[in-house]
């Protein structure tokens, strides 16, 4: 996961009614367009559509960040708004690009809206221990309850909706426009058989299966009907190729069923049980929502390009697996009872490193891939209209120093954990060790992912330090062979040299790099890999510095970037590492404050995204965040530990 270049969102504060009507205004432009067309159900009006498109004014169409919930089958993962609509969503996998897009767009770069037609209040919520979400809208005629979720993945993937009325009567309108090829490709519609509707373009094709009645308008599929008290209208739409044969037919009931018992059977197995257990769940829930079940990688984020702030350049692809998160992951699993969880992130990490230490990368695809070349997607206006709109991530490519450090650390704490019997794990420590005594002093990009001149970042420097701990304590309490002696004195030698290169006098503090006056919250870590105790009145002077530095609004955040560089939000990792460390220092009153603060920052449903911005009082940055919930996930077992949980260091 990224820590990196933080990217958030913009949005516009305005009441609920205000963000209806607009939702509601995203059908005029479409309907403007094809006014004086006949679409036919094969899109023969795409050429015609966007050339169009691209001459008016593009509607925003998109919620607030903090309006989105997640559903998702581990595999892949949707958004769905407050307003009923389903505004991202990649098929097949994470990966894939989006056949919902318009959370980069606007409606008419695809999405599900599912609503009643006039205005109403709706209230959400997930059903206790799961990913079933359940979305109330009250009108003045009625109540219904609209459950959205995905059943875990068999041979295809589905999304269920189904509209219960639970009071008067309640008039709905289903607007589903796909639009393949992240929002760019119009498919093809059919009607094949009574009840079932498709979707086709290219290689892929959704079904709707439903029995509402479906019309075809301007390339959508369309269904207005009424819902009374009692009733329920089932949605099933279903992801295939379209050079196979139609899907089974999902039972909404049977799915439901087999959906709850299954993430109720798993948050079961949940080990915590202190004072914010129901936050820990709700991140450990998220955290497996964001893992790709076949290879037990587990993403960033589910989403790409939500910018650090309004109109900002800094927006990048977070659906890819980052090994400088494989520490805190793999114990946040381990610690939260999830070991299987835990063991597969752990086989991710060893099938894709390879065997050769100097062609690790920093970021992988969920299947291990090491190519994600990173592209703009020109035809997406952006959130918020900031651009550019990436896929993929340059970033893999740069040489940085502190993830040896995090996957040493990662396979030394699961062996410590009772998951890591894999000798190939000892082998990559030797490796590692082999590599970094040779380039330990070599400038990198630095956890932050710059991409600007390579530096001597002292916590990457660290974690080369780390690599070579990780390694003496293998030797020592598993078995691992090694010329420990030769490797005490290099670890030794690393350590006086970031103790003296890296600690500015004047400041008493810990820098960012040598011969820096500025902190960045990546100190932080320094006593949380077991650099030194946090404790040492050098880190007690590194929290000062930080705190007087980086401090916004009562949160960190990540470093501070030049005079005319954009502002940031604050990173919300940083400020639940600042808890641990807190904590770790004795000021945990102090430390529970700001954990309560962070945790009042979580959305109506519990999720965090990458940043907060302290100033709009909006979540920002790409959605939801594993690493701010898994950094969550530490922080309380740092402040509760209800049971023992295991630490760094």
């Amino acid at each position: 996961m990224k820590i990196y270049a933080a990217r958030g969102l913009n949005r516009e504060s305005r009441p609920e009614s205000r963000r209806q009507s607009q939702s509601k205004q995203e059908f005029g432009p479409a309907s403007e367009i094809f006014a004086s067309e006949k679409p036919d159900r094969r899109g023969k009006y795409q050429d015609q559509y966007f050339s169009k498109v691209s001459n008016m004014k593009r509607s925003r169409s998109h919620s607030r960040i903090e309006d989105y919930a997640l559903i998702g089958d581990c595999e892949t993962a949707a958004l769905v708004s407050k307003t009923g609509s389903i505004d991202w969503l990649c098929w097949p996998d994470f990966s894939s690009p989006a056949c919902f897009a318009s959370l980069l767009g606007d409606a008419r770069n695809g999405r599900w809206l599912l609503a009643p037609v006039l205005s109403h209040s709706a209230h959400r919520e997930y059903q206790n221990h799961t990913l079933i979400l359940e979305t109330t809208f009250t009108t003045r005629g009625g109540r219904v309850r609209v459950t959205d979720f995905m059943p875990i993945r068999g041979r295809h993937s589905d999304i269920v909706r189904l509209v219960h009325g639970q009071e008067g009567k309640v008039s709905l309108r289903m607007e589903l426009a796909l639009r393949f090829d992240f929002g760019r490709t119009i498919p093809w519609l059919q009607h094949p058989h009574k009840n079932d509707f498709t979707a086709t373009a290219g290689p892929g094709t959704a079904h709707l299966r439903t029995p509402a009645k479906v019309d075809f308008q301007n390339g959508n599929m369309v269904a207005e009907f009424e819902v009374k008290r009692g009733q329920t209208i089932p949605f099933v739409l279903t992801y295939g190729s379209s050079f196979e044969k139609l899907p089974e037919r999902v039972s909404p009931k049977t799915a439901l069923r087999q959906t709850e018992a299954f993430w109720k059977q798993w948050t079961a197995h949940g080990t915590y049980r202190g004072k914010w257990a129901p936050e820990v769940e709700r991140s450990l829930i998220t955290l497996k929502a964001l893992t790709y079940r076949p290879t037990g990688g587990i993403i960033a984020a589910p989403t790409t390009s939500l910018p650090e702030r309004r109109g900002g350049a800094l927006n990048w692809d977070y659906r890819f697996c980052w090994l400088r998160d494989a520490t805190f992951t793999l114990l946040a699993l381990m610690n939260g009872g999830h070991t299987e969880e835990a063991e597969a992130w752990q086989n991710w990490l060893l099938r894709t490193l390879g065997g050769e230490a100097s062609q690790v990368q920093i970021l992988y695809g969920l299947r291990g891939e090491r190519q994600v070349p990173e592209t703009n997607i020109s035809w997406l206006c952006g959130y918020d209209k900031s651009q550019p709109v990436r896929m993929g991530n340059a970033a893999a490519g740069q040489f940085q120093l502190d993830i040896f450090g995090e996957v040493a650390d990662a396979l030394y704490q699961a062996r410590r954990g009772g998951i890591g019997d894999d000798p190939r794990d000892l082998e990559i420590q030797r490796e590692f060790v082999d590599y970094l005594r040779t380039v330990w002093r070599k400038p990198d990009s630095g956890i932050w992912e710059e991409r600007g001149k390579p530096r001597q970042f002292v916590y990457s420097t660290a974690m080369a330090w780390v690599v070579l701990d990780r390694a003496i304590k293998s030797v020592e309490r598993h078995g691992l062979e090694g010329p420990v002696e030769e490797w005490r004195v290099v670890r030794q030698e690393i350590h006086d040299e970031v103790c003296h290169k890296g600690f500015n006098r004047r400041l008493n503090s810990f820098v960012v790099h040598y011969g820096s006056n500025k902190v960045d919250a990546s100190l932080l870590l320094l006593p949380l890999v077991g650099f030194l105790p946090a404790t040492d009145v050098r880190i007690l002077g590194t929290l000062r510095q930080i705190e007087k530095q980086l401090m916004t609004g009562g949160l960190l955040k990540r470093n501070r970037p030049p005079e005319k560089a954009q502002r940031q939000g604050a990173f919300l990792a940083c400020s639940f590492w600042l808890v641990e460390v807190m904590a770790m220092a004795g000021q945990k009153s102090d430390a529970k404050k700001l954990f309560q603060r962070l945790i009042r920052l979580t959305n109506d449903v519990g999720l965090l995204s990458e940043e907060y911005d302290t100033r709009t009082s909006q979540l920002t940055g790409n959605f939801p965040q594993a690493l701010s919930h898994i950094a969550l996930v530490s922080a309380a077992f740092h402040l509760d530990p209800k049971p023992a949980h295991q630490s760094r260091g």
